[in-house]
């Protein structure tokens, strides 16, 4: 998996989901998890998503 650091990680997420990327949903994380995909359950907030070959990949704000 590769991490992208983001300064402002809804920001980010706002960015990428304007040019077409969709975030993945985990069910083992269902209320960890914002309407926007970032989890927020303890940690770096962190949202994930895969490229066009399937690679799951992230945007990550370290606190």
């Amino acid at each position: 998996m590769l991490n992208f650091p983001v300064r402002d990680i809804g920001t980010a997420v706002d960015g990428l989901g304007e040019r077409g990327v969709q975030f993945e949903r985990y069910p083992q994380m269902v209320g960890k998890m914002d309407e926007k995909g970032i989890f927020r359950g303890g940690g770096p907030l962190i949202a994930w998503f895969k490229d066009p070959a399937g690679n799951v990949l992230s945007v990550l704000q370290d606190s």
